[in-house]
């Protein structure tokens, strides 16, 4: 299965969001401004978050829904996003995304925290523009609980006594509200019934959270190359993961201090190593199952249709593409 075959019934919708992109990051007269801002579009991602949209707003919709907003709601939500990345880097001090420098590493930090903030404010104006307060109110919590979860995730560094509900709440805020944005102001595009509206919502936590479930599994047992950033970042920052989580929990007593000392020290290798031969891998695969299984669930109310079967994949795209290393 692969993310292209995914994207085959929204394919032209996506190459808008791509064209909106760039006119809205262009639109500025300042050359330097421009130079990073297509440096930044450059190195493309997977673009899940406007695919999800897309995705949800044709899915739940009974008529032609309204493509022109639904485009620039997949534009501000991918912005949102792509500042949030800009800011990570920072924080993290990451050097490379997607197999090229980051902006914090070739530029330096003060660009790279203004060109986040210069990214929200032309996201926020694209979505201004569709005249839809529950749309814009919907994002606007999305975005806060980002920026409520990025805080509490700094401050528990270093905690190796991290409780897994800690965990999730953390990843809920920081990735799964987004995503779940992304799917419910779909459904609020296509004016559907508040129960698919709850629905889309619901796909869009629950795959959220077992989306970065399995990037917190990628950064321990990914390659560089294949990542597109130096793997083992959460470990070198001191962030306790649900896998790691499940790693300590299956360490003996009489080992756990040792193993929290490998954490401690970012031992890669190491950790690595115990993960994958343990039972710890297998539970994390089995628990992002589990929340791509509650995504899927939240689809039955929907009407069967080829978006509806792309929403579904996604889910198996996920697990079947990242657990089969």
């Amino acid at each position: 299965m692969r993310l292209k075959d995914i994207y085959k019934p929204i394919e032209k919708e996506l190459m808008g969001v791509e064209d909106l992109l760039r006119d809205s990051l262009n639109s500025t007269t300042n050359k330097s401004i421009s130079r990073v801002c297509n440096y930044l579009l450059d190195a493309k991602g997977k673009r899940l978050r406007p695919a999800l949209v897309l995705l949800s707003g044709k899915a739940t919709s009974d008529a032609a829904v309204a493509t022109p907003i639904l485009i620039k709601i997949a534009c501000g939500i991918e912005l949102i996003h792509a500042a949030s990345l800009v800011h990570d880097d920072v924080i993290d001090h990451s050097n490379l995304r997607h197999n090229k420098p980051t902006i914090n590493f070739k530029w330096g930090q003060d660009l790279s925290i203004a060109l986040g903030d210069y990214l929200y404010s032309v996201a926020y104006e694209l979505i201004s523009q569709c005249n839809n307060i529950d749309i814009l109110q919907c994002i606007s919590s999305a975005t806060k609980a980002m920026c409520e979860g990025e805080l509490v995730q700094v401050s528990e560094r270093d905690n190796l006594d991290l409780l897994k509900r800690r965990y999730i709440v953390i990843v809920k805020k920081k990735t799964a509200s987004l995503f779940a944005a992304s799917c419910q102001s779909g459904s609020l595009v296509s004016k559907s019934k508040r129960s698919l509206q709850v629905a889309m919502k619901a796909y869009g936590l629950n795959f959220g959270i077992g989306f970065q479930i399995t990037d917190d599994y990628l950064d321990i047992v990914s390659e560089e190359k294949r990542l597109g950033k130096k793997p083992g970042q959460d470990i070198s920052v001191g962030e306790m993961t649900l896998p790691l989580l499940n790693l300590l929990k299956s360490v003996p007593a009489h080992e756990k201090e040792k193993f929290k000392t490998l954490v401690s020290k970012g031992s890669l290798n190491a950790v690595k190593t115990r993960l994958i031969h343990s039972g710890a891998a297998e539970k994390t695969r089995q628990e992002v199952s589990s929340y791509m299984g509650l995504a899927k669930k939240s689809l039955d109310t929907l009407p069967e249709t080829v978006f509806k079967r792309s929403l579904v994949n996604l889910t198996d795209f996920i697990i079947e593409r990242n657990f089969n290393l």
